[in-house]
């Protein structure tokens, strides 16, 4: 079982949300952690928008996040929100999917107009699933983040050293969850 699940909330398998995902991942490897990532793409949409919370499509994704010590949960902002698809999958998850889990949220948006979405709109979610360890989300712009022709991730440097911090500090406090057993 992997020690993180990374949730990807996009629509979209080439999104700038999907790439600093990825690198959230790779970057949590390189600390030894496991990851797993997890898509609102890998699961029937006719399942996400009736909300089938037993469609046995869901049932791995709920076993590894019910063994995991860790969630990262990426999304596209759009209207001063996270997707619908990943309110469809937040939906299908049991009300105490997140207790006892560190989660860290990742938000890709146009402008700094949505800066404040994930304290406003993805935050009270994670809580009524009972995350009560939410680090400090990372929010990025259009302007500081994109992803080259050849699939490459490239950063401007201030959103580069703010990521690599949150994930450092994620990472320490999986990793102190992982050994006292907590996970």
């Amino acid at each position: 079982m992997p020690d993180v699940i990374l949730i990807s909330g996009s629509p979209s398998a080439t999104s700038r949300s999907v790439a600093i995902l990825r690198a959230t991942a790779e970057a949590l490897e390189q600390n030894g952690l496991s990851t797993e990532v997890v898509s609102v793409r890998d699961f029937p949409a006719e399942d996400l928008v009736f909300g089938r919370w037993d469609s046995p499509a869901f049932t791995q994704a709920k076993q590894d996040l019910a063994a995991a010590a860790g969630v990262v949960i990426s999304t596209p902002i759009y209207k001063a929100s996270y997707t619908a698809a990943l309110k469809g999958f937040l939906d299908i998850l049991p009300q105490s999917a997140l207790r006892g889990k560190v989660v860290l949220p990742l938000a890709t948006g146009g402008t700094l107009a949505h800066l404040l979405a994930i304290d406003y709109a993805l935050k009270p979610v994670l809580s009524v699933l009972g995350a009560t360890e939410i680090h400090q989300g990372v929010y990025s712009t259009d302007e500081q983040v994109r992803v080259a022709a050849d699939g490459v991730l490239v950063m401007h440097d201030e959103l580069r050293a703010r990521h690599d911090a949150a994930v450092a500090q994620f990472a320490a406090a999986v990793e102190a969850r992982r050994s006292t057993g907590q996970a």
